[in-house]
């Protein structure tokens, strides 16, 4: 038998089971720059005036297609708790990478106004750039709580830090922020 207070706990777990799935393209999308640095071909950044050296063409390029094959994946998954037409993974996986990169990017263009240089912290925005770049893409397929909105921002802060932070003691990020 089950207790009537598990049933809550359960269905909470699989609530944010759900949400967690839902911006798997918008945080591989996000993890996956850093890795071309590995990449000694031709990669130049987009615009050194106004993002930066870190934001790379290669950087932005590899992200959209790690969003694209995380949501190709995700179409041959068919988990009923899936919350998107996965049929359509080719457009989401490319709106929600483009989310990820478009909100990152324009993070990093503020930053560089306000003479924050690369590496150096600014909380919350480099936590929940790509996070809310995702979340306006994924807008146009799914409609979401403010609640559910809540616990994406709140979980997503505090996995990038923990990512960033296993990274940088990896060796693939430079810094941890």
């Amino acid at each position: 038998a089950r207790l009537p207070g598990r049933i809550v706990v359960d269905d909470a777990i699989y609530r944010l089971a759900q949400l967690a799935y839902l911006m798997l393209p918008v945080y591989v999308a996000n993890m996956a720059p850093p890795f071309s640095r590995y990449w000694s071909g031709w990669n130049r950044p987009i615009s050194r005036r106004w993002l930066g050296e870190h934001k790379t063409v290669v950087g932005f390029a590899l992200g959209l297609v790690a969003a694209v094959m995380t949501a190709f994946i995700q179409s041959r998954v068919h988990w009923e708790g899936g919350m998107l037409p996965y049929d359509q993974w080719l457009l989401l996986g490319f709106a929600t990478g483009l989310g990820a990169m478009g909100g990152d990017s324009l993070k990093s263009f503020f930053k560089r106004r306000l003479g924050i240089g690369p590496g150096r912290p600014w909380i919350p925005a480099d936590q929940l750039d790509f996070i809310i770049g995702g979340l306006l893409m994924l807008s146009f397929w799914v409609n979401l709580s403010w609640t559910d909105a809540v616990y994406i921002l709140a979980v997503s802060f505090a996995g990038d830090i923990l990512v960033n932070h296993i990274s940088f003691r990896l060796g693939i990020r430079d810094t941890r922020w």
